[in-house]
């Protein structure tokens, strides 16, 4: 249905004024924007604040996702850490203790140096010292590798309790517009896949109306011109502008040929128009005059 309206629409929409309009004026449909609310989080449906054709606030909760299997995997890590927390400890002591061994030993083999220097210790006591202070050095050395290591095993770690945390988050699913639940893909009790849409929000608050322009008009169309909209039922006119104009020219859709159009080359412009109060909705037919300067 919405295919031949658009055909309607398009065959009405280039110059040639067989229906009596006026040059400028063309139609086309309204359409909003269109929002896909997707799950960050994976899991099962616990339930959903919204039914299709519901209006919806940027903030609002749409939808709740299972989260126990998260919690417990945040609790299991949570220990995790805590035992982490304590082998740092321990490894903190340790290079403590290895650090205060080595200074000691460097005091007490410079002393027993000066001393074999002067000749008063054999060597033989100067050589067992160097040895023991090589393995202090060595026993920092590690000492100081196993805190090193699990400190960025703790960073690790924090890093997937942040991420377990976010998911957890995540599964409250928010409305990042305000707009109109067009589709609502899930029911509670399904499970949905991470990253697949749970809703569809149609932004009706501002409207785009894609028109197409012939070659022989183009030339009178720049960005920001005024266009005034027409809708069947509507007692007032709407005020619209360009925002865009396609940089390429296309044939005439090929489902409304004629022998008089078939060749016609045209170009798309897009006209936006706002909707504060609500009043135009997606899908709508509207018919669109520019307004040429003379």
């Amino acid at each position: 249905m919405r295919l031949l309206i658009f055909l309607v629409a398009a065959a009405t929409a280039f110059p040639g004024c067989r229906n009596g309009e006026p040059p400028g004026t063309y139609t086309g449909i309204l359409e909003g924007t269109s929002i896909q609310v997707p799950a960050l989080t994976a899991g099962r449906i616990l339930r959903c604040n919204v039914e299709t054709g519901d209006s919806v606030q940027r903030g609002d909760t749409l939808a709740v996702i299972d989260t126990t299997e998260l919690y417990l995997q945040w609790r299991q890590l949570l220990a995790k850490r805590e035992e982490l927390v304590s082998k740092q400890q321990a490894a903190s002591i340790t290079l403590k203790q290895a650090r205060s061994d080595v200074a000691y030993l460097q005091k007490k083999f410079e002393r027993l140096k000066r001393l074999y220097e002067s000749e008063t210790t054999p060597r033989q006591s100067l050589d067992d010292l160097a040895q023991q202070l090589q393995r202090a050095k060595t026993a920092r050395a590690n000492a100081q590798n196993q805190l090193n290591t699990l400190e960025a095993l703790q960073a690790q770690l924090d890093a997937q309790i942040s991420l377990v945390r976010k998911k957890i988050r995540d599964s409250i699913i928010i409305s990042p517009h305000g707009g109109t639940v067009a589709t609502r893909y899930y029911e509670p009790g399904e499970a949905v896949p991470p990253m697949a849409p749970v809703v569809e929000i149609i932004d009706t608050r501002e409207l785009m109306v894609k028109i197409y322009v012939s070659e022989a008009m183009l030339p009178r169309v720049r960005v920001g011109q005024e266009a005034v909209l027409r809708v069947n039922g509507f007692d007032r006119d709407l005020e619209g502008r360009v925002t865009w104009i396609s940089p390429k020219a296309e044939f005439t859709p090929k489902a409304i040929l004629t022998p008089e159009t078939r060749s016609t080359l045209v170009y798309a412009v897009k006209v936006r128009v706002r909707n504060p109060d609500s009043i135009l909705k997606h899908g709508m037919p509207v018919e669109v005059r520019l307004k040429y300067s003379s």
